[in-house]
């Protein structure tokens, strides 16, 4: 029995609706959201499910299934047990639709049946989907047509009806690394800072780190330092912008100087700053080289 300063369970979202209409990128853009998504669920199953988020908690505070046709018979239930669910949860039913004509494009496009084909044509299939599924259209929370809708429209489209208020709808790392020690593999844009004069043959600044006053202090002092820091950022609006409407959940946007050491961490910290303010945009930053010989 729950204690009074018990917290109330997570949300729960069905996520259903026509086979082709777009469950599998619904899903994963409900993962990118960090949503805990459990595929092909039977709709029997849906109650232990739910017991095991509250025995959970918090580690599992937004948990979406996908139940669909693939669950054959055992899908007919999917209208009853919502209903039965749905006293005293935070339930919510997500219905995808889309024309036949595009459903039919889109199996034919990766050259697989539908599952209640049979012998039938794939238009057969998707006639007797609409015939089970009618109930549970009717019943839906929220209906999302995806007849007009690319992959990435639609989890544009999830990710504005299920992310929490204010959540960053991307993530940026800037990353600061040492050119002699290789360019990062796993970064989308590459600034080059060495440009400006090194630290290094500083006698008093070659032991400090861009992290520190003395260092970030020269760094910025010389010509063209914040000029083009504050450039670059002005640059990177539109294209983290961009990224959100594309639904890019993260990038990498690595500064280089020879060691990683001076100027790549101060333009990396000035840069992450400028950054922050850009809406719909969380900044990470991370030192790659830093403290290497």
């Amino acid at each position: 029995m729950a204690t009074p300063d018990a917290k109330p369970p997570g949300e729960v979202l069905i996520v259903t609706g026509m086979s082709g209409a777009g469950r599998t990128t619904a899903a994963n853009a409900l993962e990118d959201l960090d949503w805990y998504v459990v595929d092909n669920l039977p709709p029997q199953m849906l109650r232990p499910l739910l017991e095991l988020t509250e025995f959970a908690g918090e580690a599992l505070p937004k948990v979406a299934a996908v139940v669909d046709v693939r669950g054959r018979d055992l899908f007919r239930e999917l209208p009853a047990v919502a209903q039965s669910l749905r006293g005293g949860r935070q339930l919510r039913v997500l219905f995808l639709d889309a024309s036949d004509e595009v459903l039919v494009r889109r199996f034919e496009s990766v050259r697989r049946p539908h599952p209640l084909q049979g012998e039938g044509t794939i238009l057969d299939g998707i006639r007797r989907e609409r015939e089970r599924v009618a109930i549970i259209r009717e019943s839906a929370d929220v209906i999302v047509d995806t007849t007009n809708l690319n992959i990435h429209q639609l989890a544009t489209r999830i990710v504005d009806l299920f992310s929490e208020d204010g959540a960053a709808r991307h993530t940026v790392t800037v990353m600061s690394f040492g050119f002699k020690y290789g360019l990062p593999t796993d970064v989308d844009l590459v600034a080059d800072m060495r440009f400006l004069p090194n630290p290094f043959w500083i006698p008093e600044l070659k032991a400090h780190t861009g992290e520190e006053k003395p260092v970030r202090d020269y760094v910025l002092s010389q010509t063209g330092a914040v000029e083009f820091i504050d450039a670059y950022a002005l640059a990177l609006r539109p294209v983290l912008e961009g990224y959100q409407r594309e639904n890019k959940r993260h990038s990498v946007v690595a500064v280089g100087c020879t060691g990683g050491k001076h100027r790549s961490v101060v333009t990396a910290l000035e840069l992450a700053d400028r950054l922050a303010d850009v809406p719909g945009v969380a900044v990470r930053v991370k030192h790659r080289d830093l403290g290497r010989e």
